[in-house]
């Protein structure tokens, strides 16, 4: 059976902090990573591609803002991710924070993570996304299904009767 922590995948919406304090009541007191998945290179690539769509040459201003503009990308993943790990340990979960920049799929990311750290479990939140809602899954949580060789917790968002009654 694998000994490490339960994997964490968290994006600060109320599903991810629905399915923290899940995680919490089932797997407490083990220990938990909440890993937040950033996509590596994104915030570089819009940075400069307005510069790109004009046909214009990039500038060494344009590269230095657009690195910046990615570590800041970056600093926000690590201050979720310890959003995360307070959470986590207010639902009696001993846990830490990671944030990976990756160009891989998130579920791909979580899944590599989870496998590192020889953990017995993914815990990721579903979002809500419409009427069809009920019949579909967000494509993370459909391929972390799909492609998962240890067990997979997904909580759903409360809907909205949930919400009014606490």
């Amino acid at each position: 059976m694998a000994s490490g922590p339960a994997v964490i995948g968290f994006d600060g919406t109320p599903a991810a902090e629905r399915a923290l304090r899940q995680a919490g009541e089932l797997l407490a007191p083990r220990p938990a990573l909440v890993v937040v998945v950033v996509e590596e290179g994104e915030a570089f690539g819009t940075a400069v591609a307005p510069v790109f769509a004009a046909g214009l040459p990039v500038t060494e201003v344009e590269i230095r803002n657009a690195l910046l503009a990615e570590e800041e990308v970056v600093q926000q993943a690590k201050r979720l991710a310890q959003k995360g790990v307070v959470l986590a340990r207010e639902a009696g979960l001993k846990a830490v924070g990671l944030a990976v920049a990756d160009d891989l799929p998130i579920a791909t990311t979580l899944l590599r993570v989870a496998e590192e750290q020889d953990a017995p479990v993914v815990v990721v939140g579903a979002h809500r996304r419409g009427a069809l809602a009920e019949l579909l899954v967000g494509s993370t949580t459909k391929d972390l299904l799909k492609r998962a060789t240890i067990p997979v917790l997904v909580v759903r968002e409360p809907d909205d009767d949930e919400r009014a009654n606490g």
